[in-house]
């Protein structure tokens, strides 16, 4: 329970709405217990009109509301037939009242709940976008999409018809214990004798539960990611023919679930018949005792039947505790894993007084170590460099040399475990997130577009959005606006999940339409053209030529663009510079560069006809 503390905050948010359902639960509760009261007056009058009637030995106690109406009709000297038909129409009056209440209880207390699941997932939602690279690099999506979506659905059934329920059963409960209580103190105890065992089997079967709804969502998480992962990877799957193998990896992922699933519906099956149990126990001790009594007093036989109702009226409520209960239990194991989400801060924040203003010059990488968290991996290794404002910087190097951690680190995605990094002499960490991320644009190596048009996936990175003839221009730096133009609906064609619908280049050139739109003052290239041709290279390098002729540019790759002029080619191994220099000097050096640049020009060679 101590899980759904942190849902108070929504519950003081909405008060307005959850006090008055407080109000309309309660009211219609107490006209429902009306019904009992006048139906036992008007079996009393039955039954004093009987032949050989004893007259009753006291006034029954009632209700204030109860008692002004009996005095009311006793009072106005009506015949016996006006005072069964007031008496039914009253009866008939309070239900009509308390069916309109019951409706305002749940436009109150059922929309609350579903207000504060709104406020709740986008919480969640801007919690995730706050979380850096390290968290979902060690979390699934799928476990992460269950918790937004399942774990927040389990809890909104806290928070709308678990808190109605729980409300509603405790002032019922209320009121006709504390009528039954002024009626017969005796025989109310021994009515409600059975409880105490109800309460004790709630208790044992609540413990059960919490372990068991846990283990639930943890196995609904797996299966969740399982599907997904499928669902991505279904081209992988198909290419490799094993389709039969991941229905079998889902099958038991899905049984296993399934079965405590089950499980879990089987402990909560025993509430049910356990509620049942105690109120028909309930029911014959009020008969065998009522009757007992009634031969002594008839007053007491309207006694027998309004504690019937009672008992009957409480069936509901009582057998509700498990159902709530069981709510209760599951959404506080669902809180429990959100609140592992949300009580994770990330690692990479702003300092107290970020600098928000736009900062441009040398970007500095000064004494820089890095070890990957989540691998133990030393990625980089006390490197050293300076890039003036402007230069354009090739980065060489076999893979996991470190050239892709240099374009994570810079835009801070991780921070580094030694030395630091500046740009304009400012050190980056100073720098607010979003304005130092404002001035970066970044292609990466593993292309990602969204399910939206072209348009829409090349002015991402806009917040104003861009017109036409902008993206238009993008797009014709990348080389791609022919081939755009060329789609059923040109600019205006969905792409798909992931841009599934077009091929590797096509993807690769419209992620590097994306970030030249952005007119960023540092531009980030990292392995951006591996899936293009070689006269596509060529064409995309010559109008990226035109295109950065002022910006500061670091360009990633295992290739060497022969026809762009680098300030300053830098190869990389193990984590630390191993050449640097321009492209006389390396090829004068006759290391790596020189090697891999040979290696290149013959392949060339022995591409042409």
């Amino acid at each position: 329970m101590k899980h759904l503390a942190t849902l108070n905050k929504y519950f003081w948010k909405y008060r307005k709405r959850f006090f008055i359902g407080i109000f309309f639960v309660m009211g219609s509760n107490y006209f429902a217990v009306m019904a009992p009261q006048i139906t036992g007056f008007v079996v009393n009058l039955v039954q004093q009109r009987l032949p050989g009637a004893r007259p009753a030995g006291s006034r029954p106690v009632h209700d204030r509301l109860v008692d002004w109406f009996i005095t009311t009709v006793q009072s106005a000297h009506l015949s016996f037939g006006w005072i069964i038909t007031i008496s039914c129409l009253t009866i008939l009056l309070s239900a009509i009242i308390r069916g309109i209440l019951m409706f305002f209880m749940r436009q109150t207390i059922i929309v609350m709940s579903r207000h504060i699941e709104f406020d709740q997932k986008n919480e969640i939602y801007t919690h995730y976008q706050r979380l850096d690279t390290h968290f979902y690099r060690t979390h699934s999506t799928g476990d992460l999409m269950n918790r937004m979506t399942e774990d927040v659905s389990r809890v909104r059934m806290f928070t709308g018809p678990a808190v109605m329920y729980l409300i509603n059963l405790v002032s019922l409960i209320g009121f006709c214990v504390v009528n039954m209580l002024r009626k017969d103190v005796h025989l109310t105890i021994l009515v409600l004798a059975p409880l105490p065992i109800l309460a004790a089997t709630i208790y044992f079967v609540n413990s059960v539960i919490n372990k068991k709804s846990e283990k639930i969502q943890a196995l609904l998480s797996d299966l969740t990611t399982n599907a997904q992962e499928s669902f991505s990877g279904i081209r992988v799957i198909k290419s490799f023919a094993q389709e039969k193998a991941m229905l079998g990896f889902f099958r038991k992922n899905s049984e296993e679930y399934k079965k405590n699933a089950v499980g879990l519906a089987k402990v909560e099956a025993i509430y049910f018949p356990s509620m049942a149990l105690m109120i028909g126990i309930s029911t014959l001790v009020t008969i065998m005792i009522g009757g007992m009594q009634a031969l002594q007093d008839s007053s007491k036989v309207g006694l027998i039947v309004e504690f019937v109702i009672y008992i009957n009226l409480l069936t509901f409520p009582v057998s509700a505790i498990g159902w709530t209960a069981s709510m209760i239990q599951r959404a506080a194991a669902s809180q429990k894993r959100l609140n592992e989400f949300l009580q994770t801060e990330p690692t990479i924040v702003n300092t107290s007084d970020p600098l928000t203003a736009k900062v441009s010059g040398d970007i500095l990488f000064k004494d820089v170590s890095f070890t990957y968290p989540h691998t133990g991996i030393r990625a980089l290794e006390h490197f050293n460099l300076k890039i003036r404002k402007g230069d354009k910087v090739l980065l060489l190097g076999r893979t996991g040399s470190g050239k892709s951690t240099i374009a994570q680190l810079l835009l801070r995605f991780y921070d580094p475990t030694g030395g630091n990094i500046e740009i304009g002499s400012t050190d980056i960490k100073k720098i607010e997130l979003k304005t130092l991320r404002e001035q970066i644009s970044y292609v990466q190596q593993d292309v990602f577009l969204f399910s939206d048009s072209v348009t829409g996936n090349i002015s991402f990175g806009l917040a104003t959005g861009a017109n036409r003839d902008t993206v238009e221009q993008a797009a014709g730096f990348s080389s791609v606006h022919k081939e755009i133009l060329g789609f059923s609906n040109g600019y205006e064609t969905m792409i798909g999940e992931r841009g599934v619908t077009l091929s590797g280049g096509q993807k690769q050139r419209i992620s590097i339409a994306r970030a030249l739109i952005k007119e960023p003052e540092i531009i980030v290239f990292d392995d951006c053209l591996s899936a293009v041709d070689a006269k596509t290279e060529h064409e995309i390098i010559g109008n990226l030529y035109r295109y950065l002729h002022d910006k500061t540019a670091i360009i990633i790759t295992h290739r060497i663009f022969s026809s762009f002029r680098f300030d300053n080619i830098i190869v990389l191994e193990n984590g630390s510079v191993s050449e640097q220099g321009s492209h006389e000097l390396l090829m004068a050096n006759n290391g790596y560069y020189a090697e891999l640049y040979r290696l290149q020009l013959t392949e060339e060679k022995a591409e042409i006809p």
